[in-house]
């Protein structure tokens, strides 16, 4: 007899909303009506997300393993799960209009979105070697494609491609790593693997080469210098709403599985890997803030300044403490919200001036576009790290858990990178306030958008309504986690005290 593993159906219910609305967006996308296509498969997206949110709700308090250790339901699972499934709402809405899910036909791009998201869950949740990397990987393949959906436009194709190859590489060396560190402890649950560590096997070589192989292999995957070199040129070429879901959410879930992998199973060796980790996230945020300072195009700046914010969200995970994972869940959600804002003014301009995702594209927003500007100037304040947004909230928390984990000089590093930034983020706040908007002649731009007039302006003056309603709304709620961040306090604080026992 063949003994079948148990399954807590409701403890996985979000991922199986996910993969459900993955698989009814593909069959909806098969619709001939244009206003099917084009109407009725984003809001099915848009349900699905909400639908595995809502039972991430459902399931809040849950402390459970599901599939027989496998996979692991806490609130650092569902807080990550709600994390995704907003970036990935939002990403939506960005995308309503875009050219990218025409080309690519909208079932499709919808499905890809839907199943990265149900491979983000997968991967945050697991507890095991084996899940890890299937998460991985449907987490990946997906990415991959949504980078080069834009099959017009030559930047979108070398995107894909470069992902591809580099993505490849980054999971070939994490899976290397991983069969390693299976080879020294005999084990792939993570519970397993801390037992041998703590017995017998915490200098082994080839537990160490295992350990040091997959932190290579995830700091690809998290943007982590000098595993980098591929996220301008990625950000730049891939489809805006992409590049947006994928500075936020992938960012989110390659951060929580680093701190299941690190924090939990090779927690035994932590004198090992917490001197090499820090040591990459204080060349991270000196590299990323460095590298923003000469661009001039908005979405490679903000790559950039994603490897900053990577070594930001290092200093959590490197700590190992609850307060640690608390400082790191809390800034993955706020730099979400400063994120989202900042791209979706971002696409606006795309589509209403020649200029693309250069900063010219902003200049004059202050006096033309005040519903334009204000977002943008809040997320960058944020990113900054001004006081009464949320970035400047998560920010202190960071450096808070970097010192009570006896790491006073990794706190030191966050504020010089945040000094440094000020270099470009207000340069961005300068071209919408106290510049003029450059003089080009009328354009028609990609999308159906309205044509675009001297100085920038397009005839009908108006965004489309789902593009305002991301940028003010995640301004807003930036503004809401800096002023009252009690609520979110309470949430990420239900996660790390999801953790109490492993440390």
């Amino acid at each position: 007899m063949i003994e079948t593993p148990t399954i807590d159906w409701a403890g996985l219910s979000p991922l199986v909303a996910l993969l459900g609305g993955a698989l009814l967006v593909l069959v909806v996308g098969l619709g001939r009506p244009r206003w099917v296509r084009e109407g009725v498969v984003p809001l099915v997206a848009i349900a699905s997300f909400g639908a595995a949110i809502g039972l991430s709700i459902w399931q809040w308090g849950e402390r459970k393993d599901l599939m027989e250790g496998a996979l692991r339901l806490d609130e650092l699972t569902l807080v990550l799960t709600m994390i995704f499934c907003v970036a990935g709402i939002a990403a939506t809405l960005l995308a309503w209009r875009h050219i990218a899910p025409r080309e690519a036909a909208h079932g499709e791009f919808y499905c890809l979105l839907l199943s990265a998201t149900a491979g983000m869950f997968v991967l945050v949740a697991a507890t095991n070697l084996v899940t890890l990397f299937l998460g991985l990987e449907l987490l990946s393949i997906p990415l991959y494609v949504l980078c080069a959906t834009e099959t017009r436009r030559e930047g979108s194709l070398e995107a894909g491609l470069k992902y591809l190859i580099v993505g490849s590489v980054g999971s070939a060396t994490l899976l290397f790593g991983l069969a390693f560190i299976y080879g020294a402890t005999g084990s792939t649950d993570f519970s397993g693997i801390a037992q041998a560590i703590n017995e017998s096997v915490s200098d082994d070589s080839l537990l160490l080469g295992g350990i040091a192989l997959a932190m290579v292999g995830l700091a690809f995957k998290a943007s982590v210098a000098p595993f980098h070199q591929w996220t301008p040129d990625v950000y730049q070429g891939a489809p805006t709403p992409v590049t947006a879901f994928m500075a936020v959410a992938t960012k989110a879930a390659a951060l929580g599985v680093t701190i299941r992998l690190f924090d939990v199973a090779l927690i035994g060796a932590s004198d090992i890997w917490q001197p090499v980790l820090g040591f990459l996230a204080a060349v991270t945020i000196i590299v990323g803030n460095v590298g923003a300072l000469g661009q001039t195009s908005l979405k490679r700046m903000l790559a950039y300044s994603s490897v900053a914010q990577a070594g930001y969200l290092l200093a959590g995970v490197v700590v190992a403490t609850q307060l640690g994972v608390q400082a790191t869940v809390f800034y993955l959600a706020v730099y979400l919200m400063m994120n989202l804002s900042a791209f979706a003014v971002i696409i606006i301009r795309e589509r209403e001036t020649p200029l693309g995702d250069s900063i010219d594209a902003v200049a004059g927003l202050g006096s033309s576009r005040p519903l334009l500007a204000w977002p943008l100037t809040i997320s960058m304040l944020a990113l900054a790290g001004f006081p009464a947004t949320g970035g400047f909230i998560g920010k202190f928390f960071l450096i808070d858990a970097s010192v009570d984990g006896g790491y006073i000089w990794l706190g030191v590093f966050i504020v010089i990178g945040s000094m440094i930034s000020l270099g470009y983020y207000l340069r961005v706040v300068a071209a919408v306030w106290m510049r003029p908007a450059p003089q080009q002649a009328a354009t028609p731009t990609a999308g159906g958008s309205p044509p675009v007039l001297a100085g920038g302006a397009p005839e009908a003056d108006r965004a489309p309504v789902e593009l305002l309603f991301v940028a003010v709304g995640f301004a807003v709620l930036t503004l809401a986690a800096g002023i009252v961040p009690q609520p979110l306090f309470d949430l990420v604080g239900h996660a790390g005290e999801s953790l109490t026992g492993l440390f």
